[in-house]
C-alpha cells in the first residue's frame, strides 16, 4: 500500500457533511467551529474564500475550481470578498446577521424558507443567475490525520480539471436526493472528490508537500516506503530493504535520506509512534498489545519510544485522548 493510500484509509473522514448553495449574488456565509477539513467547491458561476484567522490572502474559485482548507479555521465562502457574511454557520445552528431588516429577511427566508423547496441539504433561492456552491466538511482520525492535514497549507486551490469536475458533478447530482443510504453516499462521494483534490494539487506547480510524498515516484525510496507501510510490525532492517532494491546498504540508506529527509529506521519509528497513538484512542487493546501490533516485542521498549515521540506514557496518551 502506498503512503498517501494508507494515510487516507487510517485517517478516514467521519462525520462528513455535505451542502449546497445555490444563491444569486450578493450572499456571504461565515462559518465558524469548522472541523479539520473542508472541500468547497464552485459548480456555476464565480465564488470567493478567504480564511478568517490565518492571515491568508481571499482566493476566487471559478465554476469547476475547489478550495481546500487544512485546519480547523473559521472561513467566509461569498460571491465577493467584500460582500459582509450575511449569516454565521456553526455546526447546525444558523444565526442571521447583517447591516439591514432587508438583507437578514433576505437570508432568514433564503436558508430557512424557501431551501426546502430546493431538495435536501440544499439552501438559497434557487433563482436564475444563482452561484452554485457545494462545501464538505468532516473530521479525521488521529496522527493519520495530522500527517494528512500536514500536506496541505491553510488554503489550496485545485484548478478545474475533467476528473475533479466528474466527481463534483457526481456528487452535485446526489446531495439533493434523500434515498435510503444516501449519507453512506455522500460520504463515500467525499472521500473520492478529497483524494482526486489531494493527488491533483500535490502534482501542480509550486505545491509544498512533505518529502515523502515526491519519494513516492522514485522506483527505490517509493517502494521502500510502500513496504513499510504494508508491514510496519515486521523487524526490518536497512540491509533487508537494501537487498529488496537491488543495491548496497550504504547506496540504499543515502537515497532513502536523500529522498524522504530521514533515514529508513527513522521513518519507520515515527510511522510506529503514529499507528500505536492511533490504537490507544481507537481501541480497548492492552499497551503490550499495542505494542506488538506496531513491532515492538515488549511493553518496556515501546513506552520508551512512545514516551520519546510524543512526550508522555501510553497510558497518559490514552487518558488524555479519550
Amino acid at each position: 500500500m502506498d503512503v498517501l493510500s494508507d494515510l487516507l484509509h487510517r485517517a478516514h473522514a467521519r462525520n462528513a457533511l455535505v451542502r449546497q448553495l445555490i444563491q444569486r449574488p450578493p450572499w456571504a456565509l461565515a462559518f465558524t467551529g469548522a472541523p479539520p477539513l473542508t472541500v468547497v467547491a464552485a459548480l456555476g458561476g464565480h465564488a470567493s474564500v478567504r480564511l478568517d484567522d490565518a492571515g491568508v490572502a481571499p482566493v476566487r474559485l471559478a465554476p469547476g475550481d475547489i478550495a481546500l482548507i487544512g485546519g480547523a479555521h473559521p472561513h467566509t465562502i461569498a460571491d465577493d470578498p467584500s460582500t459582509p457574511p450575511q449569516a454565521v454557520i456553526h455546526g447546525s445552528r444558523k444565526h442571521v446577521v447583517g447591516n439591514g431588516a432587508a438583507a437578514a429577511g433576505a437570508m432568514a427566508r433564503a436558508m430557512v424558507g424557501v431551501q426546502r423547496s430546493l431538495g435536501p441539504r440544499t439552501y438559497g433561492d434557487g433563482l436564475p443567475g444563482a452561484t452554485i456552491m457545494l462545501r464538505g466538511a468532516c473530521e479525521l482520525r488521529g496522527e493519520a490525520g495530522v500527517r494528512l492535514l500536514g500536506m496541505l497549507p491553510a488554503l489550496a486551490v485545485v484548478p478545474a480539471g475533467p476528473r475533479t469536475r466528474a466527481a463534483l458533478d457526481l456528487l452535485a447530482a446526489e446531495v439533493a436526493r434523500d434515498e435510503p443510504g444516501q449519507d453512506a453516499v455522500l460520504h463515500r462521494l467525499l472521500d473520492l472528490v478529497l483524494v482526486l483534490a489531494l493527488r491533483a494539487w500535490c502534482g501542480g506547480p509550486g505545491a509544498s508537500v512533505p518529502s515523502w510524498h515526491r519519494a513516492l515516484a522514485d522506483p527505490v525510496a517509493g517502494e521502500a516506503l510502500r513496504l513499510l507501510h504494508e508491514r510496519p510490525a515486521h523487524r526490518w532492517t536497512v540491509a533487508e530493504l537494501a537487498a529488496g532494491a537491488g543495491m548496497s546498504r550504504a547506496a540504499f540508506a543515502a537515497r532513502f535520506r536523500s529522498m524522504v529527509g530521514e533515514p529508513p529506521l527513522t521513518y519507520l519509528t515515527g510511522w510506529r509512534m503514529a499507528l500505536g497513538a492511533d490504537l490507544l484512542s481507537d481501541t480497548d487493546a492492552t499497551v503490550a498489545a499495542v505494542a506488538r501490533e506496531v513491532g515492538y516485542g515488549d511493553a518496556f521498549a515501546f513506552s520508551v519510544a512512545f514516551k520519546r515521540a510524543h512526550g508522555v506514557s501510553p497510558s497518559a496518551w490514552r487518558r488524555r485522548t479519550r
